[in-house]
C-alpha cells in the first residue's frame, strides 16, 4: 500500500509539474509574440505621416497644470480644423473654432464669430498641431516597451509604455513642462495611433484619435 501510494503521489506531482511547465511556456510564447516597442512606434510614426483627416478628443482628469481642459474636433493634413475648445484663461473659457487657411474663426458662448490669425491662436493653443505633432512625438519617444495586446474602442491594439519628451508633448498639450512616462495604443491593423495617456502632477490628460481619413470639408463660417 505504501509503495502504491508513493507511486500515485509521484504521478500526481509529475502531472502538476508538467501543467506548470505548459502554462509557463504558453505565457513565455505570449510575451514573445508581442512586437518590439521601438519598432512599433517607428511604424506608427510613418503611418501617421500619411493620414489625411482625423477626429480628436483631448480630455483632462482632475486638475493637471495645463490650460487646455477639453478639446475635440476634426483636423485635415493641410492644417484646417473645426471643433470646440475649453481653456483655463482667468476662469474656464469655451470656444467654437474653425481654422481655414491662415484665418481662425472663433466664438464664445454668446455673439458671433470673430477672427484671429493662426499665429495668434498658437499663443493659446493650435488644435491642428495634434495631427502634425504626433509623428514627431512617436519618433522621439524613448524606452518604449510593448506591454499588452488589447482592445481600444473596438479595435485590436498594442499598448506601449514609453518616455515621451517635453518638447514634443507641449505641441500636443501646451503647458506640459517636463517629459512624461506615458502610454500609447497603436492599431494592430493600420499602425495608426489610437490613444495617448499622460499622467501629470495634479491629474492627467488623455488624447484619443479616430475616424481616420473620413471625408472632411472645412469652410469658413458665414459672416
Amino acid at each position: 500500500m505504501k509503495v502504491a501510494t508513493i507511486r500515485v503521489v509521484t504521478r500526481i506531482l509529475g502531472l502538476v509539474v508538467a501543467a506548470l511547465l505548459l502554462v509557463t511556456a504558453c505565457a513565455s510564447n505570449g510575451t514573445a509574440a508581442l512586437p518590439d516597442g521601438p519598432g512599433l512606434l517607428k511604424k506608427s510614426a510613418e503611418a501617421m505621416k500619411a493620414v489625411r483627416t482625423v477626429a480628436f478628443v483631448i480630455e483632462t482628469r482632475d486638475r493637471p497644470a495645463v490650460p487646455v481642459r477639453h478639446a475635440e474636433g476634426t483636423l485635415t493634413k493641410e492644417g484646417d480644423a473645426r471643433g470646440t475648445l475649453q481653456v483655463e484663461l482667468v476662469g474656464l473659457q469655451e470656444f467654437e473654432f474653425v481654422i481655414a487657411g491662415d484665418t481662425v474663426h472663433f466664438k464664445g458662448p454668446t455673439g458671433g464669430f470673430q477672427k484671429m490669425t493662426r499665429q495668434q491662436l498658437a499663443a493659446i493653443y493650435d488644435p491642428s498641431a495634434v495631427l502634425t505633432g504626433v509623428p514627431e512625438l512617436l519618433s522621439s519617444a524613448n524606452e518604449a516597451r510593448t506591454e499588452a495586446a488589447e482592445k481600444v474602442g473596438g479595435a485590436d491594439a498594442y499598448r506601449v509604455a514609453a518616455t515621451l519628451p517635453q518638447q514634443s508633448l507641449a505641441k500636443l498639450v501646451p503647458g506640459i513642462a517636463q517629459g512624461v512616462n506615458g502610454t500609447v495604443w497603436i492599431d494592430k491593423a493600420t499602425d495608426r495611433l489610437l490613444k495617448i495617456e499622460l499622467p501629470l502632477n495634479g491629474g492627467g490628460v488623455t488624447v484619443t484619435l479616430d475616424d481616420y481619413d473620413a471625408p472632411v470639408t472645412i469652410t469658413p463660417p458665414a459672416s
